[in-house]
């Protein structure tokens, strides 16, 4: 048993309201540089949707991520040799056009056009050539739709579906999506690190936070194809990649990202996860539909003894044993198992995770009224049907399961179902609490459905709707200060790339 700490965040869909004021507060602090406005650490998508750069999660063309081959892990990439052939052409990066190509306005025209007859115009300037240019997309491009379902209709994740399930996602009066917040996964198996040829690409062993080092990188921008999220990008300017850092400054300081702070819905948890890093290529390896589970069971629990006994002697402190105990994301993912990753079946392991979104029942306008489905497969948890226009089903939520399960559990329908069942239980038993409309026996039903106890819907419900910051905040100060090892140079001093210090730190005077 090898345990190690991991700085893990979870993010409850259901609250996201797509402000979009995480993406700002992170371009403020971080990316407001010469070469860096295309980046957005952080990004707020709209699912489906093609997201941001265009298709990232289409891996045949760009090849992100792992696969298996002969029952071992390899990049999708390319191997050794593919590599050092490819040094100085990368074949599968995305392009500008993928992104968009970031502009300025021609404000000064504004105060210095002639007099004339009519008004002035501010034109739109390339940052990067300085010439004029047509706007022709950007980050958030197909937000809300963008007034159309041509985004959605190419949304890599409705491959699977049949064409009555697409047509009931675009049809306008049935018009549905969600927001789907992305920053880096700072994952367990990142293939970013792998994939680098300078080793400037690292996790940090006190907190598993992915880094690159300015000084090694050397601009071959492997970390930007093999990474599947495309969340590592090139500065044009510096030659240079770059990445979300998860505020690590911040954190160190005691303080949460900026993104986490700034968050209008407050639908992002901070906490402490440790694991058994021993398993991870295991867990990584095996099927599809069983990435979920895998990955649950390398999060260990942090009030068993023995897990405590391995962190202690691995080096970690006693804060962060302790910020593990109290950590919602352990309950989100562990305990309660509402919360999934983004595309498991990349294989990287990401310590992100989402909580996924309620979502409404099918429905039609009829004789000009708009008027829930009820005929249509509809099966709300509770088995009642005066419910159904209040509650999400499972075969009549308007976005299919076999969407979702693409998107958080790698084709497995179960695991989502499962998912779903709990969020529908909680929301009835807390309807029979309030609102009382719904009886103690339906209530019972819906809980014995999802396998879930009243006080696990009510725990549930009361981190989701009524969380004070510290119950979703739970990281201690790093103490970098005080730290002999882990204050060396993480490139020289590192273990196992980086996966955290084996050696308590202590000082000699």
């Amino acid at each position: 048993m090898d345990i190690r700490a991991q700085v893990s965040m979870v993010f409850h869909l259901d609250k996201c309201i797509g402000c979009h004021t995480c993406s700002i507060a992170c371009k403020n602090i971080w990316t407001d540089r010469e070469g860096a406005e295309y980046q957005w650490w952080n990004n707020v998508e709209t699912k489906p949707g093609t997201g941001y750069p265009t298709k990232w999660e289409d891996q045949d063309q760009y090849k992100g991520g792992f696969e298996r081959n002969n029952g071992k892990l390899k990049l999708k990439l390319q191997g050794k040799l593919a590599t050092l052939a490819n040094l100085f052409h990368n074949p599968n990066l995305p392009t500008l056009d993928d992104y968009y190509e970031p502009w300025t306005y021609e404000y000064e025209h504004l105060f210095t056009a002639p007099e004339g007859d009519d008004q002035p115009t501010a034109r739109a300037v390339s940052l990067i050539t300085g010439d004029y240019m047509e706007i022709e997309s950007g980050p958030n491009w197909d937000d809300d739709y963008g007034g159309s379902p041509v985004y959605a209709a190419n949304d890599p994740n409705l491959e699977n579906l049949s064409d009555a399930q697409r047509e009931q996602i675009q049809e306008i009066e049935r018009v549905v999506f969600f927001y789907l917040p992305r920053i880096c996964n700072h994952c367990l198996n990142p293939g970013c690190v792998g994939a680098c040829p300078s080793g400037a690409a690292y996790k940090r062993g006190e907190d598993g936070i992915v880094l690159i080092n300015q000084d090694k990188c050397r601009a071959w921008r492997m970390c930007v194809s093999a990474c599947p999220y495309k969340k590592p990008y090139f500065n044009w300017s510096t030659g240079k990649s770059e990445k979300c850092i998860l505020c690590f400054p911040r954190l160190e300081s005691g303080q949460p990202p900026a993104c986490f702070q700034s968050c209008v819905g407050r639908i992002r948890y901070l906490g402490v996860l440790l694991y058994d890093a021993d398993q991870i290529e295991a867990a990584a390896s095996v099927e599809d539909h069983d990435l979920v589970r895998a990955q649950r069971d390398i999060i260990q629990d942090p009030n068993d003894p023995e897990v405590i006994a391995a962190a202690k002697a691995n080096g970690i402190s006693i804060a962060m044993i302790e910020s593990a105990q109290r950590s919602p994301v352990y309950k989100f993912v562990k305990e309660w198992e509402i919360a999934l990753p983004l595309h498991p079946e990349f294989r990287t392991m990401p310590m992100l995770f989402y909580v996924p979104p309620m979502l409404p029942v099918l429905a039609a306008t009829r004789d000009g009224q708009y008027e829930v489905d009820g005929a249509n497969g509809s099966d709300v948890a509770a088995g009642s049907e005066g419910l159904a226009p209040l509650l999400s089903s499972l075969k009549g939520a308007r976005l299919p399961m076999e969407y979702l399960a693409s998107l958080f559990t790698a084709g497995n329908v179960g695991d989502i179902e499962a998912v779903y069942r709990k969020l529908i239980g909680v929301r009835i038993h807390m309807r029979k609490e309030t609102v009382e409309d719904v009886t103690a026996e339906e209530a019972e039903e819906a809980l014995a459905q999802a396998g879930m106890s009243a006080e696990m819907a009510e725990a549930i419900h009361k981190l989701t709707a009524l969380p004070t910051f510290d119950q979703r905040f739970q990281v201690p100060p790093m103490a970098r200060e005080v730290a002999v090892e882990t204050r060396q140079h993480p490139e020289r001093h590192k273990r196992e790339a980086g996966f955290g210090p084996v050696i308590a730190p202590r000082r000699r005077w």
